[in-house]
Order: C-alpha cells, then structure tokens, then sequence
C-alpha cells in the first residue's frame, strides 16, 4: 500500500503563523522529516507514535544530502506512511521543495503541497517594514545571497536590479552582503539607499539593524547578524523608523 507525502511550510519562525492546514498535516503524520529552522514547538503537535527524522542543513556545516531526503521520503512512502516534510518559510521558496516532488512523483508518489508564509515578505512585516508601499514602490524581487556575485553558480543579474526601482529582499546573504551590496552600488544603486537586516524574524530574539546600503554590510557585522537573516534593500526600509 503507497502513503503519500506532504510538503509543509511552518512560516517564517513564530510558531503561531503556521496555517491551519499546516497544523493539521502535522498531527495526522506518521513520519515527520524536519528541517533546521521549523519551530520546535510545532512539533509537540505530532502524535506520540510519530518518527521525526532530522535533515536540517547547518551552513557551512553538517547536513543532510538532498538525495538522502528524497529517498526518506520516498521510502516511508512507500511503506505506507503519511510524510510530512517540514519546512520552514514556503517549500518552494529556496526550500527545494519542488526537487522533492519530482523525486516522489518518479516513485509514483502523491504529494500534497500546504505553503508557508516566506520571511521573504514576512520578515520586513514582523519589523514593521513593508516590502511595498503606495508611492514608494510598485513591486519587490526576492533573490538568494548565498554565493556572491561573480562567483560562477550565481545568474543574478545585479546590474538590472540595481537599477529596478524594485525593493531587493536578499535571503540567506549575510556571509556576502559585503560583496552584493558592492556590486549594486558599482551598478548605480545609490550608496544612501535605506537598508534593513532583520535577524530571527518572528521569533522573540528578532532584531533590526537599519543603514543605508553603503554602511549596512559593516554595520550588520559591527552588531554581529547571524543567520537566519533577510535584507531589505530601498526606501521602504526606511519606513516604520
């Protein structure tokens, strides 16, 4: 007898934003393979005779293979198990859940798919940043930091985004927001942009750092930013000072 597979957003670290389908999906699962940055709370909602398995990726650190996961996935599945995956933020959103589905779906696999709210947009809100604002901006674009520009994995065009007018939301960016917002500024962007980097989001030790994008890389090492941490870059992130 096939199980299936549920790919579970937990929102961007507050316990409380996961949704209701989320909440759900968890309770019902017989097997519960979690990422690093779920909120640990959510899962005393697992019933007691269900297995959680591990797979979180330290950066830069020890981690689980993608290839391992899938085969999690696809393995308990196959024995007839209900699997949650769970992540934190949105599965599809730097969350390789989409890698995921492919994997089970070659293994005649159903997945469910339940989002997650992004910290991509929720962590500007949390600290009380929109990400867009009437008169301000008309749209945002959200990108991955984590290789630098000029590095050969990266097919991020910074010259075009620099130059967009759009709010730049950088996840997973802090080892390289020297060289990102370098690169930006070299492209025109106004080295007095407002900036914020907001670390944690959604969970009681969140904190704001506010700069403008010239100062912001040494000015977020000055307070010691670690990740998990999004930067906001252009004039909304001036707002709500």
């Amino acid at each position: 007898m096939s199980g299936r597979v549920v790919l579970v957003g937990a929102g961007p670290g507050d316990p409380d934003l996961i949704t209701v389908a989320g909440l759900k999906a968890l309770r019902d699962a017989d097997v519960i393979v979690t990422d690093r940055l779920v909120p640990g709370l959510l899962l005393d909602e697992a019933r007691k005779d269900a297995k959680i398995i591990p797979v979180g990726k330290t950066p830069r650190g020890e981690f689980t293979p993608q290839e391992r996961i899938n085969d999690l996935l696809v393995e308990h599945a196959s024995a007839g198990k209900t699997v949650v995956r769970f992540k934190g933020g949105d599965p599809f959103v730097f969350g390789r859940g989409y890698e995921e589905l492919l994997a089970c779906a070659a293994a005649g696999i159903p997945v469910t798919y339940v989002p997650g709210i992004s910290s991509s947009i929720a962590g500007g809100g949390l600290a009380g940043i929109p990400i867009t604002h009437r008169g301000i901006t008309q749209g945002y674009t959200v990108v991955s930091g984590h290789v630098p520009p000029g590095d050969e994995r990266c097919d991020i065009d910074w010259d075009h985004l620099a130059g967009s007018g759009l709010t730049l939301v950088i996840m997973m960016g802090v080892l390289y927001l020297p060289q990102i917002t370098e690169r930006l500024i070299a492209a025109g962007l106004d080295p007095r942009t407002p900036t914020a980097v907001v670390e944690n989001a959604g969970l009681p030790q969140m904190r704001l750092v506010r700069s403008s994008v010239g100062e912001v890389a040494q000015t977020a090492q000055a307070e010691g930013i670690r990740p998990p941490a999004v930067t906001i870059i252009g004039d909304v992130a001036g707002l709500g000072a």
